[in-house]
């Protein structure tokens, strides 16, 4: 994706998003409480620091440099994303957008938490 590209999406809002993820999910059988399980267990957040950034209308730029930490085996979230390759992907931030997006896709599809979860 290109750099302006890039910027674009950089300022979606987490609040614009996150209703888009909670219905995949719910459309597919998961549950709001498993889809804020894998955000939370890929940026550290907890429930609340999830609301805060909904609330504040973060973008997404906003959203992962405040991660309280994203966790360790985020990086074992390979795989091809809108048909891109998530570590081929050169910028960070793009990367983490990617992740997210592949987890939420992961959790829609009927993966085992346990398995989306890295564990």
């Amino acid at each position: 994706m290109d750099p302006k590209g890039n910027a674009r999406v950089f300022a979606y809002t987490f609040a614009s998003i996150y209703p888009l993820y909670v219905q995949k999910a719910e459309k597919k059988g998961r549950t709001k409480a498993e889809l804020d399980e894998v955000l939370c267990w890929l940026t550290g957040y907890d429930a609340q620091g999830l609301q805060k950034h909904i609330q504040a209308n973060s973008d997404l730029k906003t959203f992962f440099a405040e991660a309280p930490s994203m966790h360790p085996n985020a990086a074992q979230v390979t795989g091809l994303i809108c048909g891109v390759r998530i570590e081929a992907i050169g910028d960070p931030l793009m990367q983490d957008i990617r992740r997210m997006d592949k987890l939420v896709d992961e959790l829609a599809k009927g993966r085992a938490m346990e398995k989306i979860l890295r564990k």
